[in-house]
């Protein structure tokens, strides 16, 4: 503070533009102060949290631009051939690149972590800024931000390991935003991708949010390629040359339809008998697809092999239930009461084999 004539002092600091410029109008300490508290800090703070916006939404379309390349090949191509041809990829619009889809979800989650990462930077710049602007020194904050970084460590080992957990799996592209995965507990759709969570919605609608530090295996249903593998029982009175021609002849006529290319990508295989069961033969037949489709294929592979075995008169397994019926236990009419009574008649025995020596059955 600087000192003038009379007993009033300067109560501005260098630099507050608003204060001095009252000041040297006025010459009142106290309307000084007032008019750089009421009006200068809350315009330095207003701007602050407006420059904190401003940035923010330029790295996040920054971002968004960086998304956009990557999902049009800057990421490495991993898919050995994803869904594309046909009508389907048609209304997909993936006809031009195969790999498209795969690139896209993993360029939306790297999108999201990055964004992530910017908006906690961009939060931690603004808040120390706030406090500075407010008068408070904000030089222990930064030397203790080590040690309670430390202690937190120590603390919050499983949230580090959450945290850890999900960086490396992002990077090493595990799974990403869309993929089909099982988790162990859970498993379902991805939908979302954090540092510390992975929210993911199985088959009836249920959310689940796992924790990345206790993911212990993934099983992605997503990438690269899937496959069909359906066992279908015959009864034992069957050709199985015969099933195994008709099952190929089934799955070529899935490969060669229109409404399926792109959805089964490799020429489909017969295996051959799978097991001899008590009830049948199970014969097994294998259709490689595209990630995702596995279901799908498999469902119009069975109603297809339904109705060509009802046309051809192979016949399928089933349960069959047999019922004996007992006879009501009577007494013999030739024996008295301290006879023994012979035994009832099961369901197989004749008349004559429950009739006594010596006698015809009436």
């Amino acid at each position: 503070m600087t000192e003038v004539s009379g007993s009033e002092t300067n109560p501005c600091d260098t630099g507050e533009d608003l204060c001095n410029l009252t000041w040297e109008q006025t010459g009142d300490s106290t309307l000084a102060t007032a008019a750089d508290w009421i009006v200068g800090k809350p315009s330095a703070l207003l701007g602050l949290v407006l420059i904190g916006l401003v940035v923010r939404w330029l790295l996040h379309r920054l971002i968004d631009r960086i998304v956009r390349r990557a999902e049009h090949g800057m990421l490495p191509n991993r898919v050995s051939r994803a869904i594309s041809g046909g009508r389907m990829g048609a209304a997909l619009n993936l006809n031009e690149d195969p790999g498209y889809t795969r690139r896209a979800q993993r360029a939306a989650t790297m999108g999201s972590l990055l964004k992530s990462i910017v908006t906690g930077v961009v939060l931690t710049v603004v808040t120390l800024m706030f406090i500075a602007e407010l008068g408070y020194d904000i030089a222990p904050l930064i030397a203790s931000a080590g040690i309670i970084g430390v202690a937190i460590g120590f603390g919050s080992q499983a949230l580090v390991k959450d945290f850890l957990s999900g960086i490396f799996m992002i990077f090493e592209d595990q799974y990403g935003v869309g993929d089909e995965v099982d988790l162990g507990e859970a498993s379902g759709t991805v939908e979302a991708v954090s540092l510390r969570v992975t929210r993911l919605r199985d088959v009836n609608g249920t959310v689940w949010y796992v924790r990345n530090g206790e993911i212990l295996r993934v099983g992605n249903m997503s990438q690269n390629w899937a496959r069909t593998v359906l066992d279908v029982g015959v009864t034992y009175a069957e050709d199985l040359a015969h099933v195994q021609r008709v099952l190929a002849d089934v799955a070529h006529d899935l490969w060669d339809d229109e409404d399926f290319k792109g959805r089964v990508i490799e020429e489909p295989s017969v295996w051959g008998v799978q097991e001899l069961g008590p009830d049948g033969v199970l014969v097994r037949v294998a259709l490689k697809t595209a990630p995702l489709e596995q279901w799908a294929v498999a469902r119009e592979m069975r109603q297809r092999i339904k109705a060509r075995f009802d046309l051809e008169g192979i016949e399928v397994p089933f349960a069959q239930r047999v019922l004996w019926i007992r006879e009501q236990e009577r007494p013999h009419p030739s024996l008295t009461d301290e006879d023994e009574q012979p035994p009832a008649r099961g369901p197989a025995q004749t008349e004559a084999e429950v009739a006594p020596t010596g006698e015809t059955p009436a």
